[in-house]
């Protein structure tokens, strides 16, 4: 062979090789999610284990914020036609996912398309139903399914003559155990993460009392706020006088609450169940989890509570191999081995029923009771109207009006009364517009 010909065949091997490389390059699939702390070291570990189990696809796992900032930018980047495989929705922009057409590709539809094995009724109800069709067609697969829990810090209800093995189950148990960890040197004696959330919506699905119509807007878009009753507003006006002098203190309208507990400033607190993880590895105080308080006067209470966390939305426009891969993703992540590891890991409740039963099996809730709170609270009771859960179209901008108006309280700037008033009405203007524009 002459040399001109063997440098020929050199570069055609060589051309053939990148090529060869590039065609098995693994197809990127982009994943927007909210997570922080331990709970985004899990999403980070989740994709790298998914990553070494194939070598077709390769999950990226960008953090985008919290849940409204993250949603804000996949909506954006869908409007810009670049939206990511999979985008993280908290539980209560359902509503407006769904009359997003166009925007999404529902897990069902991605299911068969790719062939790959998919059962509904492998995933708990409870959780699923929130996330499906009134004819149970699943349009976006629960991830991180969470519930508001309770906890309280041994510590200091020891130092405040409390039993530290007897927390509070009603609201007045509860400020008054508040009122003795302050008077204890405590900077304050309660706080509660996610505001609204806790204390409107779990808040009345506890006492099985409704937030808006239409079943709390799970049957339909022509819905109204109604939680503006003497009940709400008795509430909120007792964390209006307890925030005067620190019984109640609060700390913001997301997470952010959630740090005054940790660091032991507030000797009690409600918010997620996937707090749990965090506080088990970096609070330095004996602590444990219980359920909600609710008002002892409220026939029927407790009713149950109602799921929290968030779910993974396909976007649309991808290509069918993209697809495949999102869709050999899910498989993976509805495994009985990852879905425990991830609950064991961030205090999220296992969204199959192979995965919950394999932990009660194995007495990981005898040997953690605290784990299993959510799951208690979210089964007390077979769910009603009340209770099922809700489905409001721009609840994450509602929910911002609603913090407005608690927090106005809170600062004594506008009685109870006026605030949740004002916060049912400016509530419904929103509701209002959304409706129109699904029209």
């Amino acid at each position: 062979m002459s040399m001109r010909k063997a440098w020929l065949a050199i570069i055609a091997l060589t051309a053939a090789y990148a090529g060869s490389a590039r065609a098995e390059a693994p197809i990127e699939l982009q994943w927007w999610h909210a997570m922080t702390a331990v709970n985004g070291a899990m999403v980070n570990k989740i994709a790298e284990d998914f990553n070494k189990s194939q070598t077709a696809y390769k999950v990226v796992p960008v953090y985008k914020g919290n849940y409204p900032e993250t949603m804000s930018a996949g909506i954006a980047a869908f409007r810009a036609g670049n939206a990511p495989a999979i985008l993280q929705v908290f539980e209560v922009g359902t509503a407006t996912m769904m009359a997003a057409k166009g925007a999404i590709k529902p897990v069902y539809q991605l299911m068969a398309e790719a062939q790959q094995k998919f059962d509904p009724d492998a995933y708990l109800p409870t959780v699923t139903g929130y996330y499906s069709t009134a004819d149970g067609k699943m349009l976006s697969l629960p991830f991180n399914s969470s519930s508001a829990i309770s906890y309280y810090n041994k510590d200091a209800f020891q130092k405040a003559g409390l039993d530290p093995e007897k927390p509070p189950k009603t609201w007045p148990e509860w400020f008054a155990d508040a009122k003795k960890i302050r008077a204890a040197g405590y900077p304050c004696g309660f706080t509660v993460g996610w505001i609204t959330w806790t204390q409107i919506e779990q808040f009345n699905a506890w006492h099985n009392m409704p937030i808006g119509t239409e079943a709390n807007g799970m049957a339909g878009v022509d819905t109204k706020f109604v939680f503006n009753t003497p009940f709400e507003v008795k509430h909120i006006a007792a964390l209006a006088e307890a925030q005067k002098d620190k019984t109640f203190d609060y700390g913001g309208r997301y997470a952010e609450p959630e740090s005054k507990f940790l660091s032991g400033e507030c000797g009690m607190l409600q918010s997620s169940s996937s707090f749990y993880g965090n506080l088990e590895k970096n609070a330095k105080f004996k602590f444990a989890a219980f359920e909600l308080p609710y008002y002892p006067e409220v026939k029927g209470a407790p009713q149950n509570s109602i799921i929290g966390g968030a779910s993974l939305w396909v976007m649309s426009g991808k290509t069918p191999a993209e697809y495949k891969g999102v869709a050999q993703f899910f498989a993976y992540l509805s495994q009985t081995p990852v879905q425990i590891e991830f609950s064991k890991v961030t205090g999220y409740v296992p969204i199959t029923k192979a995965a919950f039963a394999t932990l009660k099996e194995d007495g990981f809730f005898k040997e953690h009771p605290g784990r299993e709170t959510p799951m208690l609270e979210l089964t007390n009771k077979p769910p009603t109207e009340n209770s099922r859960g809700l489905r409001f179209g721009n609840l994450v901008q509602i929910r911002d009006i609603w913090a407005e108006d608690l927090e106005a309280a809170f600062a004594g700037k506008e009685t109870a009364q006026t605030a949740v008033d004002n916060a049912v009405r400016r509530g419904n203007a929103v509701l209002r517009q959304f409706e129109a524009a699904t029209k």
